[in-house]
């Protein structure tokens, strides 16, 4: 009876280290999840696309956002890779995504609304903020574009005068060596006869 109880106490402990390994295994991929831009996005999609009613709207609008952060994000990586002046912009868009966390965690209180009359009266102003911060992030891609269209613009023309410099050397190579080519060829000596024919032209001479 005692073996038993063993086992039994041995058999509880190994279910509940199994059921914690789990959960923490759960929790772990979960907090990865969500820290997955491409995957939370997708995610949300698909939640979006599955939906219905006034939540469906809801869901698109973060749907939206997430986007245009997306969007964002990827202008300020680009213009930090560049060569271009980057200012402010990278300030700015943090605060842009503060706002936009404020403005997310509305939507997500939104979509748990269950008073559709309610959520018609919120929907309309929760919309307006997304289209203000798809505004923002639009002028900061702007500015973005606008100052790698000048770096490339500048870079552009130095090489293409750098070609032009160097086709216009190799040019003047070939012509010179053209030129010299020709002048060696007419002045090129006469050879001297050879021992053989001098022999020749002896014998022929004597009597």
């Amino acid at each position: 009876m005692e073996v038993l109880m063993w086992m039994f106490v041995t058999f509880l402990i190994f279910v509940v280290a199994v059921v914690a390994a789990v959960v923490l295994i759960g929790r772990a991929l979960y907090r990865r999840l969500r820290r997955n831009r491409a995957l939370a996005g997708t995610a949300l999609r698909t939640r979006a696309g599955f939906s219905r009613g006034p939540q469906r709207k809801v869901l698109f609008l973060r749907v939206r956002l997430a986007e245009t952060l997306d969007s964002g994000q990827a202008a300020v990586e680009l213009a930090g890779h560049s060569e271009g002046p980057r200012g402010e912009l990278p300030r700015l868009f943090r605060r842009i995504q503060e706002e936009s966390v404020a403005l997310d965690l509305q939507l997500r209180l939104l979509e748990s609304e269950t008073d559709s009359a309610v959520l018609a009266a919120e929907l309309p102003a929760a919309g307006r903020r997304v289209d203000q911060v798809a505004a923002l992030v639009r002028r900061l891609r702007s500015a973005v574009a606008s100052g790698l269209a000048g770096s490339t613009d500048d870079s552009l023309t130095t090489l293409h005068s750098d070609v032009d410099r160097e086709v216009a050397a190799l040019h003047a190579g070939v012509q010179e060596l053209h030129r010299l080519n020709r002048r060696d060829e007419r002045f090129e000596p006469t050879r001297p006869p050879s021992a053989t024919a001098a022999v020749v032209r002896d014998k022929g001479i004597r009597p």
